[in-house]
């Protein structure tokens, strides 16, 4: 399987303690160079740097072959190159947060899911506990309604 992320979704997984679900779900993840310049930026949250500073085996980082398209204008760079990454590679899925970015995935007929997709799938596979992982995400600067919270809690009561 082709798996592509964009920052947000590796950012917070790492700020929840949860990054190895990635790994555990889908054995290796491709982020394009635009994504790995944003979790080393100096004004991402320390815990980020110092992971992507070595990067595990299972992340691969992978240069954007097509330059960027009409979309650039519309999203931050990470977001921009991971769509155009996941097109070009044909990716089975990509992990993506923002819901203009997901809009325009979508549209170019990618399959996506978020964060709480993967915290659902994780769950589902006894992974980890959901109500405490939630309330972990609560406690970032991670935004989601409470009302999509509560789906997603009641799904696995």
């Amino acid at each position: 399987m082709i798996i592509v992320s964009n920052t947000s979704p590796i950012n917070y997984l790492i700020l929840i303690g949860q990054i190895n679900l990635l790994p555990e779900l889908f054995q290796q993840i491709i982020i394009p160079q635009a994504v790995y310049t944003e979790l080393s930026d100096r004004l991402a949250p320390p815990p980020v740097q110092a992971w992507i500073a070595t990067p595990p085996s299972w992340l691969k980082i992978q240069t954007v072959s097509q330059s960027t398209d009409a979309i650039a204008n519309l999203l931050d760079l990470g977001e921009s190159e991971a769509i155009l990454l996941a097109h070009e590679l044909n990716a089975d899925l990509l992990i993506l947060d923002d819901m203009k970015a997901r809009r325009i995935a979508k549209d170019r007929n990618l399959v996506i899911t978020g964060i709480l997709g993967i915290l659902d799938q994780a769950t589902t596979m006894k992974l980890i506990n959901l109500p405490v992982t939630i309330q972990s995400l609560k406690n970032t600067s991670f935004w989601a309604s409470e009302s999509l919270f509560q789906k997603l809690l009641d799904k696995h009561s």
